[in-house]
């Protein structure tokens, strides 16, 4: 195990994308609240620090300076963006001035003094701002490195070991951001690459062994998407057959889920498969639902008392195995006080307070693309790992109101022929998401010369990372028009289709 770098969490929205690009870079990231850093540099393992941006202002007195970071000994590298910028600056003198300088999205930046993060870096490029304080005066004898458009100070440095950035370079918008993020890493902390998800593989499956007793059983939901598989293959590995893999079928899975299930299952040598129709239990409690957080709360719950009715039949079931990981804890604000609620979902906001199983989600410290990394180190076959993510209550999120059997239909048929149309054109795996959205919203049709009040649906293609940012993907217009003339043509009842074409953010890549 190499050095770690440790993001110091102080609720900005793009907390965890720093922590994702730092282990995309091959070093291994921790989130930490403030409040247990003392903890964390006990280990002795830390190679580096990073402050992130956040919500609040610096010169909130009850803003901490962590002192504990910049009296470690043997000193600790430091990074500050956004909000870590203007701490530092706060923290050795330097002066802030609240809201003097709004700064939002793309802005040109120009480098003035090079210096470690900034090697190897064009004179001026683009980068994403996120500001409503700045730093007009850096701290004594610290140099001031690039400048906006507006003269705003963008990056400063300490000529040791402490730089900042007011820019955010761990998101794709900003060029060179990764070049940015590498410098810090292998000039100033002198870690090389060494962190691999699939490598972890072991170590989990160890995890899995000392954690469930001999004499305990496993229940793991699956659904078919790689999270799911990926959780129940590696505990069939770590606890064999004392692991009960539960196949519900809630109504607002995907086109052919359960044989699909089954047979993946089936191929990756996983015993004691129990698969259980709820679908018309689910439709019941949604009846009249509206609200997305709603649904997604009562789809959880439900789920759980599911589970925990086919546990009570099973001796000694004392774990509830979820495919939970680190995006779901993101969107559902568990993972710091300071991280606002997005939205919540089913693995982790809709758990009950008072639940009999003990909940296990070997996963839930790996993004999307760490997971498909180790499901390709299980040998789990490519269709599965290289699948879209598809949101833990499923379909629900994707009929916006009232979820019912003819929107729910409408929603995975046109699902179906979004996937098939985008893998014929060799783009599935160029994409992150694509799926179809259905409302309540009509559109007056005709169809065999007759008036129709039909659904309108709306297609979602996006592009993406990790999934915490995304971007509209730029489809081709002969595809987009194949899929909706598709639609329109084989399921009934629709009349007009529609292209999303918001980022994330400020929309989410999914509906609600």
């Amino acid at each position: 195990m190499g050095l770690k770098i440790v993001v110091i969490d102080f609720g900005g929205q793009y907390t965890h994308l720093i922590a994702r690009r730092v282990r995309e870079l091959g070093v291994y990231s921790e989130i930490v609240e403030p409040e247990n850093l003392e903890r964390i540099l006990e280990k002795k393992d830390v190679g580096g620090v990073i402050l992130s941006g956040g919500p609040r202002s610096v010169l909130d007195e009850s803003i901490a300076t962590l002192d504990l970071i910049f009296s470690a000994s043997p000193p600790l590298p430091v990074l500050g963006v956004c909000y870590g910028h203007q701490l530092i600056a706060k923290r050795f003198g330097g002066v802030i001035e609240k809201g003097g300088g709004r700064e939002y999205g793309r802005t040109k930046i120009k480098i003035i003094h090079r210096d470690a993060i900034l090697d190897g870096l064009p004179d001026e490029f683009w980068a994403w701002m996120s500001n409503w304080d700045i730093v007009v005066k850096p701290p004594r004898d610290w140099v001031v490195t690039s400048i906006s458009e507006k003269g705003t100070i963008t990056s400063m440095t300490d000529n040791s070991r402490i730089y900042s950035t007011q820019f955010h370079p761990e998101v794709t918008h900003t060029e060179h951001g990764l070049r940015i993020l590498e410098n810090f890493l292998r000039s100033v902390c002198h870690i090389d690459r060494w962190w691999n998800p699939g490598e972890q593989l072991s170590s989990i499956i160890e995890n899995l062994k000392n954690t469930v007793r001999e004499d305990e059983r496993v229940i793991c939901a699956v659904s078919g998407g790689v999270d799911s598989v990926t959780t129940a293959v590696i505990l069939s590995k770590a606890i064999e057959d004392r692991l009960y893999c539960i196949f519900i079928d809630t109504g607002l899975l995907r086109k052919n889920e359960k044989e699909n299930v089954e047979n993946t299952l089936k191929k990756m040598g996983v015993k004691n498969l129990i698969t259980i129709d709820a679908s018309s239990r689910f439709l019941e409690k949604l009846k009249g639902v509206r609200d997305s957080e709603m649904k997604r709360k009562i789809i959880g719950e439900e789920f759980i008392k599911v589970f925990e009715e086919i546990a009570s039949s099973l001796p000694n079931v004392k774990w509830l195995a979820q495919g939970t990981i680190y995006p779901d804890v993101v969107e559902s604000g568990k993972t710091g006080r300071q991280t606002a609620l997005i939205k919540s979902h089913h693995n982790v906001g809709g758990l009950p307070e008072k639940t009999t199983l003990k909940i296990l989600e070997p996963l839930r410290d790996f993004y999307k693309d760490e997971v498909r990394a180790i499901a390709q180190k299980l040998g789990i076959p490519r269709d599965i790992w290289t699948r879209h993510p598809f949101p833990g209550p499923g379909l629900a999120v994707r009929v916006i109101g009232e979820v019912n059997v003819e929107k729910l239909e409408i929603c995975r048929e046109a699902s179906a022929i979004v996937e098939e149309e985008l893998k014929n054109a060799g783009v599935y795996d160029c994409v992150w998401q694509a799926f179809a959205v259905v409302g309540d919203d009509r559109w007056v049709g005709v169809i065999g010369d007759k008036r129709v009040d039909g659904y309108t649906v709306t297609i979602r293609v996006v592009e993406s990372i990790d999934g915490m940012t995304a971007d509209w993907y730029r489809i081709d217009y002969n595809i987009l028009d194949k899929i909706a003339r598709r639609i329109v043509n084989e399921i009934p009842k629709v009349t007009m289709v529609t292209y999303a074409v918001s980022s994330k953010p400020p929309s989410t890549i999914e509906p609600c």
